[in-house]
């Protein structure tokens, strides 16, 4: 069933170098003719999560329950804030990237999942500073309990989830181009549907299980429980990763086989 993904997984791992040097390049054409290069992917970010902390934290000081992994709002939201704003940055470029790449594809013979590939881990390379600067400004709360080690790898999890969604969505864009435009739309709705703005306690109880729908609460909640108590994440959230791998991993092996001979005519 797997088949399809692996000989892809394969074919990128042996284009490695060829990787690495679209990723430099694709980090390199979002800056071109910019003095500040990063500064302007960590800029709106950061002035974002310093919003919350001073909304939230400073102005109202407000506090959340003892069910929380923490009791300031502020602090709670830049945890989830950050992880999602990754994760839809990394799925929008991606899935935009074989559209972004038709007209190189239609003249070389290239694997259509470089450009996914490019697209994501330019992405995550851009974000992952900005998750693991939380690690040492959340450690006064926990004194850097052994549970913090647990972000690199939800890190690495994370670009995954985000490179199987992205490319699965890539060939659905290139079939119909609404696609595009219908997950702009639930990537902005996708958060009220997660632990971002609320802990899983304040959830109606018997419509918990709509959260788990979306991909990103694993991670999340990984992440908050790493980076808010120092505490290794719950079996749960490893589970959900790894169900949500599983699902994209065959739903996108699906795609590749069923668009192998029509992606650069769609394109």
């Amino acid at each position: 069933m797997l088949v399809e993904l692996i000989a892809e997984c394969r074919q990128l791992w042996r284009l490695r170098g060829l990787v690495g040097v679209l990723t430099r390049r694709e980090i390199g054409a979002r800056f071109a003719g910019s003095a500040g290069g990063l500064l302007w992917v960590w800029l709106p970010p950061l002035l974002t999560v310093a919003a919350y902390f001073l909304v939230f934290d400073i102005v109202f000081g407000m506090r959340l329950g003892a069910q929380a992994p923490t009791a300031r709002v502020g602090a709670y939201l830049i945890v989830g804030m950050l992880a999602w704003m990754a994760f839809a940055d990394a799925v929008q470029r991606g899935m935009a990237s074989l559209l972004e790449a038709g007209g190189m594809l239609q003249k070389n013979p290239l694997p259509p999942g470089l450009f996914p590939a490019r697209a994501v881990l330019a992405s995550g390379l851009a974000f992952a500073p900005l998750l693991l600067l939380l690690v040492p400004l959340y450690a006064g709360s926990h004194r850097l309990n052994w549970g913090v080690i647990a972000v690199p790898a939800l890190i690495v999890l994370q670009v995954a989830l985000s490179f199987l969604l992205a490319y699965l969505l890539a060939i659905l864009a290139a079939a119909l181009r609404d696609v595009v435009q219908a997950v702009g739309v639930l990537l902005s709705l996708g958060v009220f549907l997660s632990p971002v703005l609320f802990p899983v306690d304040m959830f109606p109880e018997r419509w918990r299980w709509l959260l788990w729908l979306n991909p990103m609460t694993g991670p999340i909640l990984g992440y908050q429980s790493a980076l808010l108590k120092g505490a290794w994440p719950s079996a749960a959230v490893w589970l959900s990763i790894a169900a949500w791998l599983a699902v994209l991993a065959v739903l996108l092996s699906v795609a590749l086989a069923r668009s192998r001979d029509q992606l650069v005519d769609w394109l």
